[in-house]
């Protein structure tokens, strides 16, 4: 199926309003799930053919002049969706009737995924007409140049036959290549795996879940687009979404929700778009629109679209992160996460939290989650700062509510992860004081509890971190916030770290195994402290460590001297010098032993931790001399592989640190040279005999 531009174009000229808005549903219909391969994606495919071609010996590959003219083609066909948007924009701006107006803004939202079309999207006019149409302003700008005449269409209409005549011959010509060389298959299987996920239209991505392609060729066959993947958002979209969408979004609503995903996807894409976005002062606008909806009982379905494109701006232009933050953003977002959640306060930093209470709507957990997200990005710089007293009990307002985010669940278990993750981020954002909110809550029925203080908020993120080290990917990403969050917890909390010590590091009694063996927690987290991935590597061995209350000999106990050695080397503690210098909240409780480890405790071995069998002694009956010999022989190699680079002896200092060991080096090169030396007298000897 091919979409009749010409045909589009013809219309708008001719102001048939009906027309184009039938021309512009087919538009949609056939490209609103598809994205399109750019010039790198042609020519990647180009050279798998080559390599096909290559290896089955099928034909030489040679550069020819269709290279140009493909190339030719392709500039073509950039140029005509550019003139495509350029109409578009002005038949907008003409003031055409509601109903066309949205079908128009579909248009542009697809042709909005392209970066190499975002010219005459990302204009100040262009801006401000999407912006008026959002709502977000009352200014408009016209253009300095007036409506296009008769001959601008008619130079696009004549490009378009022009491009559509060029790629039916391509077409021709690339059928028959196919029908006489049935190794050109390749290809088609190339097109239907080269682009995953690659979108970033809003209505069918997570945030920052796309690549950046552009689209390149608007007139090719079907074989040479695919459909998209749509996205966790898209798969649980609610019922009341699918019907509006399915009934054409009547209203003014639907209106503005279009040129809300247009802004977001012009924003995401291009960063001129950013910069005219503060510079036109839009963020006021937009703050203003959500200020209005937030005082609303029932929000409507834009609230989410104005969230996102608030996120994107304070994720891409630094000064409007600040700027939202210094005009109480955080105190505007907590509002809204407050009606969200519809927050009922039992005390001033207390929410009720009803057993009965239905899981958090699908509609009200998204909005949730990207409120989480542009907190996050207004406060990551504050967790170091000392707060005043205002700010203090401001944050402190805000963590009581994220309290119901860590414990209240969602309709999908998925989005209850996804809503504890942004959480979690949020809570290391935070200043660290302003966190024993989660622990002043008082004991109920049921709740777990260490020292008579309420733990139900520290059990679901031990529970989150569990669910996290079980999956396999994006370790780093998913684990590194949870880790250093508890870690920090653990420091400035005592019954924190009491029960999850508990929970975690258990009093030893089977000493069978390596610490790093086995499915529990524990061994999990210590096989991350030999992680290839260093700031994962430091935050688990780091998190182990506060639980043994930065003690090194206890350290080593849990974990084996060969898993710790990373951390201390870190810190200077390679000697072992008992507790490090912290200002962490520790109690004074003994690590007791137990009988089954107090029975093993001299047969384990301090490197790998374990009960090692007992192995044969290498030296058993070998002389004094012998022994010697075997030392001096062994220092001599390690001396060889020293002056190799291969490498450098080390030693600890008596600050706990590894340095380099020049003496040992220095005795084993005057061995050697005895050694040698004695060599070549033995050898005069036999001589002279």
């Amino acid at each position: 199926m091919e979409v009749d531009l010409e045909g589009i174009i013809q219309c708008i000229k001719q102001e048939d309003e009906n027309g184009v808005q039938a021309h512009l549903q087919e538009f949609n219909k056939e490209y609103a799930q598809c994205f399109f391969f750019d010039a790198e994606e042609r020519d990647r495919r180009k050279q798998r053919r080559l390599e096909e071609f290559r290896k089955n010996k099928v034909r030489d590959f040679a550069d020819s002049d269709s290279d140009c003219d493909e190339y030719d083609q392709e500039n073509r066909s950039l140029i005509l969706r550019q003139n495509f948007a350029i109409v578009l924009m002005r038949f907008i701006r003409s003031g055409v009737k509601s109903r066309v107006l949205r079908v128009s803004l579909r248009t542009l939202r697809i042709l909005s995924r392209d970066k190499k079309v975002l010219g005459p999207l990302v204009t100040d006019s262009a801006l401000l007409t999407l912006a008026k149409l959002a709502g977000l302003t009352t200014r408009d700008e016209s253009e300095d140049s007036s409506d296009p005449d008769s001959e601008f269409y008619d130079n696009i209409i004549a490009s378009l036959a022009e491009a559509k005549l060029l790629q039916r011959r391509t077409d021709e010509d690339e059928g028959d290549a196919t029908e006489d060389n049935e190794e050109c298959a390749p290809l088609d299987e190339d097109a239907k795996s080269d682009i995953s996920l690659a979108n970033s239209d809003m209505d069918n991505i997570s945030w920052f879940g796309s690549h950046r392609t552009s689209i390149n060729e608007l007139h090719r066959a079907s074989g040479h687009h695919k459909m998209l993947e749509r996205g966790r958002r898209d798969r649980r979209e609610s019922k009341i979404e699918v019907e509006e969408e399915e009934e054409g979004d009547s209203g003014d609503e639907a209106q503005i929700k279009e040129a809300m995903k247009v802004l977001c996807n012009v924003v995401y894409n291009s960063t001129w778009a950013q910069e005219r976005f503060s510079a036109l002062k839009l963020m006021c606008g937009l703050v203003e629109c959500l200020s209005t909806s937030v005082s609303c009982s029932s929000p409507s379905s834009v609230q989410f679209y104005e969230l996102r494109l608030l996120f994107l701006i304070t994720a891409l232009r630094p000064e409007l992160r600040t700027q939202l933050q210094q005009e109480g953003g955080v105190s505007f977002l907590t509002a809204a996460l407050e009606s969200c959640l519809e927050v009922q306060w039992k005390e001033q930093y207390e929410c009720v939290l009803s057993p009965a209470a239905p899981p958090i709507s699908l509609e009200a957990s998204q909005r949730i989650i990207e409120i989480l997200k542009i907190l996050f990005n207004i406060t990551y710089s504050t967790h170091r700062q000392e707060p005043s007293e205002e700010d203090a009990a401001l944050y402190r307002h805000l963590v009581a509510i994220l309290r119901l985010c860590l414990i209240r669940k969602c309709l999908i278990m998925d989005d209850t992860d996804e809503l504890q993750g942004h959480t979690v981020n949020l809570l290391t954002a935070l200043p660290l004081q302003c966190l024993d909110v989660l622990l002043m809550v008082p004991l109920e029925p049921g709740s777990h509890q260490c020292q008579g203080v309420n733990m139900d908020c520290v059990h679901s993120l031990m529970s989150f971190m569990e669910r996290r080290l079980e999956l396999g990917d994006k370790v780093k990403e998913k684990l590194t916030p949870i880790l250093n969050l508890l870690t920090e917890s653990c420091r400035a909390h005592r019954e924190t770290r009491h029960y999850i010590r508990k929970q975690i590091l258990p009093p030893l009694r089977d000493a069978s195994q390596r610490p790093e063996e086995g499915t529990t927690v524990k061994s999990r987290l210590i096989r991350l402290m030999t992680h290839l991935d260093t700031d994962l590597k430091y935050c688990a061995a780091d998190f182990i460590f506060v639980l043994c209350k930065e003690n090194v000999s206890r350290f080593v106990k849990y974990t084996g001297y060969g898993n710790a050695a990373g951390l201390l080397a870190t810190r200077g503690l390679l000697g072992g010098q008992g507790t490090h210098c912290t200002d962490g909240q520790y109690s004074s409780d003994s690590d007791s032993e137990t009988e089954e480890y107090r029975q093993v405790k001299d047969r384990i071995n301090p490197v790998t931790g374990r009960v090692e069998t007992e192995q044969p002694d290498p030296m058993e009956g070998m002389t004094e001399e012998e022994k010697n010999e075997e030392a001096k022989r062994l220092i001599m190699l390690f001396n060889k592989l020293s002056r190799d680079s291969i490498i450098e002896p080390m030693g600890v200092d008596s600050q706990g640190k590894l340095v380099p060991m020049p003496g040992l080096k220095d005795i084993s090169l005057a061995e050697e040279a005895r050694r040698e030396s004695d060599n070549d007298g033995e050898a005069e000897d036999e001589e002279l005999d």
